[in-house]
Order: structure tokens, then sequence, then C-alpha cells
């Protein structure tokens, strides 16, 4: 059976804002659409912040086992903060979630696609007049959305010099990041006029990179939203209309974790 896109979202809508436990599980059932994948593969070229522990995946066993079996297994670590990858509130703000006392809820949710990729620069910040141009064109950001801001960044992945500012290692390396975020003043906005569950960018964090007090960062986990950083794919999102899958490692006091994100767009 072939669903009408608008019409899902028009009915998911509604169950959002007469519900504070949206069930969106109609955008799936028996809906046509396709899957994106927004996330980065996991290696040794993934990107972590330059003080953070790489990705390391390390053999154990490869090969026929004694008992005449093929048998393959590895060991891996790695700083929650890199990658494709999720920010508990508690990662900024005392007394709030952690990893594994996140609601699914607040994973699953309407895609807002913020596209600042016409105007962007290295150290550029999102403002409050990009998210009131998304809404000129689209309309309200709905309750329970997921704010994605798409900047352009994606294309210089794994590049790490292009990506961060800076190939520099250490404590050192931090002074030069240059990278897209969002500024304390549309998170606030976010925070303070509308009603939404996360945020995402497809930058290494939703503060730009020259920032020193992660002001960002602060208010909007401070209100207990959650966060993704290095977001792949999103130049394959509609600004609107999709649906966000976001299932991070539920790490027990975790501030964070690797995440797999995904989206649903109906078709």
């Amino acid at each position: 059976m072939r669903h009408n896109p608008v019409a899902i979202s028009v009915a998911m809508l509604a169950v959002v804002s007469c519900s504070q436990s949206p069930d969106y599980s109609a955008v799936f059932e028996g809906a046509s659409g396709r899957w994106v994948d927004l996330t980065y593969e996991f290696s040794e070229e993934t990107i972590y912040w330059p003080t953070g522990l790489p990705f390391t995946h390390e053999e154990v066993a490869y090969g026929q086992s004694e008992a005449g079996h093929f048998y393959s297994s590895y060991n891996y670590s790695a700083n929650e903060h890199g990658g494709t990858h999720f920010d508990a509130p508690i990662h900024f703000a005392a007394g709030q979630s952690t990893a594994e006392e996140i609601s699914l809820n607040s994973l699953v949710g309407p895609a807002v696609v913020v596209d600042v990729t016409d105007h962007v620069t290295p150290d550029y910040q999102v403002q409050i007049a990009d998210l009131e141009r998304w809404e000129e064109e689209h309309g309200r950001i709905p309750d329970g959305a997921q704010v994605l801001f798409r900047t352009g960044w994606g294309s210089r992945w794994p590049d790490r010099a292009a990506f961060l500012g800076t190939d520099m290692i250490g404590p050192e390396a931090v002074p030069h990041l240059h990278f897209p975020g969002i500024s304390p003043e549309a998170a606030r906005w976010l925070v303070d006029e509308r009603s939404i569950d996360a945020v995402g960018i497809d930058t290494p964090s939703i503060d730009y990179g020259q920032s020193t007090r992660f002001e960002t960062h602060v208010i909007l986990y401070g209100a207990g939203l959650i966060g993704y950083e290095n977001i792949a794919n999103l130049e394959l999102l509609p600004e609107q209309g999709a649906f966000i899958v976001a299932l991070p490692m539920k790490i027990a006091g975790g501030s964070g974790g690797p995440l797999r994100i995904v989206a649903f767009i109906p078709s």
C-alpha cells in the first residue's frame, strides 16, 4: 500500500501535539520510502577530538578454529565523543541524564534540516535568522523535532586537517580548530521558543571550533536536550518530511557514545 507522505506528516504532527510521549510507528508501518544512513563507519580514519582516544580495532582471532569452524573476534576502544556520536545532557550539565537514561521517544522524530551551506564560513555560527528563514518556508518547527544543521562540512570527511582546521593532536591543537557550529543565541531560541528533542550537526561539535566556553552545549544540554555530532550524508535529506531514528550505544553512566543514526524518507 502506498501512503501519502504529506498525510503521514500531518498525522504525526497531530500525534505530537496531543501527547507527551509521541508514537511515530505510523510513519514506518506499511509506508513506502527509503532509508538513509547518516553514520560514518568507525575505522582508523575516524576523526576524534584532538585530545580524545582514537578508535582502535584489534584482532583477537581470525580463521579456522581448533574445532574446525571459522571464527573471528576483535577488541575495540575509543573515546565516547568521536566519529558520528551522541551527546547525553550530562556531557555539559551536572545532574542531567546519562546515556542509558535517555528515552527512546527523544531519539525518534521528524527531521528539520536547516541548510546554511550557501553562507557558511569556517568560523560560522548558525543564527536565529537561519531558523526563522526555515520557518518562513516550511512553517513552525514541530514539537519533538530533531533539528539538524547542514553546513556542508561532511564533504571534508575524512580529511582531518580540512574537517577540524588542523591535523595537530593533543591540547595544543585545540586553539587551531576551525569549523562551523550553532550560536548560543540560536541555542537559547530553540530552548525558549520551541519544544524540540535533539539537535545535530555535520561538524565535530555543536559549538564552533574557536569556542572556549562551549555555551551552546551548556544551554542545550542544561535544558535536557540531546546532541548528535559528525552526522554524515545530510545532503541526501529534504529540509522537511524525513524522520530520524538515532540509536546510541547504551553506556551506563555515559556522557555519550558511538551512534548509528538513520533517516526514513516517505515516498
